[in-house]
């Protein structure tokens, strides 16, 4: 294989012999040749074409103005990136050069692809950042108080570091009386992210702890990129215990410090943050001690005051005297309301006669009272308005102020007399003032 597949000598002879190759052999061939020229190279570009099947591999074009490189980056190695990929992006990619004899194309199977300009960490950073806040784990309205007494303290970093030497220094200068749980885990490195969250997880299920510290000291981005991981920023943000996270120094900012309840600029000043010094709270509290005694005195100065204004008063020195104004004042406004009962009802008799008056002015009965009568239809009860309208022997009954008569027409009033006179003259009408009110008449 090699370049004895493309020069053969024969024996005696500084002449190459011609050969009949096989694709598969010179391809081959050809892959020796790139592999050889070509060991490991860089190579920047612009990614397009980007996918990413099933089985996990990346493959993508590399290209530039004037020319495009396939480019293959296997699962294990796309596991490692510590940025997302995307069509139109700047990148530098390290690998070896080699071909697909399947197609006979040649391709870069590619290590390492870092972008170009921004670094890689960088980039993730940002991306994850982002994604976080639209999810709103950086929302000021979901932070919780830290408590301003803290008894006891629990804190995910590494046992050995100079931040858990820090920390423990601070509170006993300031609090020894603060309890420390330490939860030791790897806070750089692989699977650093792993054991912070276990830490986190294991101090919650524990209970009983006022504040948690997830903390390390300073360091390069590639240093604390543990505290940018989505695994434990989501496990700060779920923590039942409110949570401080120091990371590094005052400049370095990570993903945990966006997440949790309070951000301290180094693990020494967590420490100062969530210790009360004994002494200044000693103070403190004298102080407090003192504004209260004063506040105190001053209301029951004020209620002194209040007291002896009251009992100054007239009805405090003469209290049978007040009792007797006021039983006067009651017997007063007692006459005054019977009188103006008294006045009520007799303004309402008066109405009421007035009335009575004018609905006895507008009574029927008030006209038979001056010698009127009405004169009815028997039986129907309808009131006779014009003597024409009954014809003779129609009963009638007229009705007096003091009782009623039935009667039968004879004649209607004004008629002719033609004729011999009847044998009686009882009037123009036969009467029976013996009927009842019913007009039940028999005769």
């Amino acid at each position: 294989m090699g370049e004895d597949l493309f020069q053969e000598k024969t024996e005696g002879s500084g002449s190459p012999t011609e050969r009949i190759y096989t694709v598969t052999e010179l391809s081959q061939a050809v892959r020796h040749r790139l592999e050889s020229a070509f060991p490991l190279v860089w190579v920047e570009g612009e990614v397009s074409s980007l996918r990413q099947p099933i089985s996990g591999h990346l493959y993508f074009s590399l290209k530039d103005a004037g020319s495009q490189l396939r480019v293959v980056l296997f699962r294990g190695s796309a596991a490692r990136l510590r940025f997302k990929p995307a069509d139109g992006l700047q990148v530098l990619v390290f690998g070896r050069v080699s071909t697909y004899a399947d197609r006979s194309e040649y391709q870069v199977i590619a290590q390492l692809v870092e972008p170009r300009g921004l670094g890689a960490l960088q980039l993730e950073f940002e991306r994850l950042k982002k994604k976080l806040a639209a999810e709103g784990l950086f929302a000021p309205e979901r932070k919780r108080p830290i408590p301003v007494l803290i008894k006891r303290l629990g804190v995910v970093t590494s046992p050995t570091g100079a931040a858990v030497r820090d920390i423990l220094k601070v509170l006993k200068r300031r609090n020894p009386a603060i309890e420390v749980v330490i939860y030791p885990a790897l806070v750089q490195g692989k699977g650093a992210a792993a054991e912070i969250v276990r830490g986190i997880m294991e101090l919650n299920r524990l209970g009983g702890f006022d504040a948690l510290l997830v903390t390390r000291g300073g360091g390069s981005l590639e240093d604390l990129w543990a505290f940018n991981e989505e695994p434990v920023a989501r496990a700060i943000a779920e923590s039942l215990v409110p949570v401080i996270s120091a990371v590094g120094h005052e400049v370095d900012y990570t993903i945990s410090d966006f997440v949790a309840d309070l951000r301290a600029p180094t693990p020494s000043a967590a420490a100062e943050l969530i210790s009360l010094h004994r002494a200044e709270t000693v103070e403190r509290i004298g102080q407090l001690a003192d504004r209260l005694a004063y506040l105190m005195r001053s209301r029951l100065a004020e209620l002194d005051r209040r007291l002896k204004s009251i009992t100054g008063r007239y009805g405090f020195q003469r209290p049978q005297e007040l009792l007797a104004t006021l039983t006067q004042r009651l017997d007063d406004l007692y006459e005054r309301l019977a009188r103006g009962q008294r006045n009520q009802l007799s303004g309402a008799g008066q109405r009421w006669e007035a009335l009575a008056r004018r609905l006895d002015g507008l009574s029927p009965l008030a006209v038979l009272d001056r010698g009127y009568s009405i004169t009815l239809t028997y039986p129907e009860g309808r009131v006779v308005k014009e003597a024409s309208l009954l014809p003779p022997g129609r009963l009638i009954r007229s009705r007096f102020l003091k009782g009623e008569v039935v009667s039968r027409v004879v004649r209607p009033a004004g008629a002719g007399r033609s004729g011999p006179e009847p044998p009686e003259q009882p009037g123009l009408f036969e009467s029976d003032s013996g009927g009842d009110e019913d007009g039940q008449d028999q005769g």
